[in-house]
């Protein structure tokens, strides 16, 4: 299945010269929706995981079926100030922005196995923030895995330390 017929490309979103890849109509789709988590969660059957790591917001979506797939427990990164226990912060600039995530400082314990999951990297920011907090706690990441890849971005060459696997790659805006 071509997952690229169901995502919408939105021009100059949400400013000029970026090009937004909106997977929301990815997920209207039940065979596409349903295509992407079983393959998600397909490239990381075989490992030993403890926990799936979901990005804030769009990542949970995908984060939280793969978790269940495969039986594992779901850990969230969220924008600061939406936990409400205590948290652990990074700092992080995307292509259009910054800002800061955080996870409860007690969701990974020490030499946990994690796959961390998220809809898309660009630049990579937020992705390098979230293996520094999983890191920071202790945690070991197995591998990491993006329904989208923008390659010519960056972001996943900032993650070649790990295993990364994208359903989908763009390679130009």
């Amino acid at each position: 299945m071509d997952l690229r017929n169901y995502i919408r490309e939105v021009p100059d979103w949400p400013k000029s010269g970026v090009n937004f890849y909106d997977v929301t109509t990815l997920m209207e789709n039940p065979d596409a929706f349903r295509f992407a988590v079983d393959t998600l969660a397909g490239l990381f059957k075989e490992q030993q995981i403890d926990k799936i790591v979901g990005i804030d917001a769009r990542g949970f979506l995908f984060a939280a079926p793969v978790a269940y797939q495969l039986g594992v427990g779901l850990s969230i990164v969220r924008k600061k100030g939406k936990l409400p226990y205590k948290t652990l912060s990074k700092d992080y600039t995307l292509e259009y922005a910054s800002n800061t995530i955080e996870m409860h400082e007690d969701t990974i314990k020490p030499g946990e196995k994690v796959v961390l999951i998220d809809d898309l990297i660009a630049t990579g920011g937020t992705a390098v923030a979230a293996t520094e907090l999983i890191e920071q706690m202790g945690g070991d990441i197995v591998g990491i895995g993006f329904l989208v890849d923008l390659p010519f971005l960056g972001g996943s060459e900032k993650l070649k330390k790990y295993k990364t696997y994208s359903l989908i790659q763009y390679h130009s805006e």
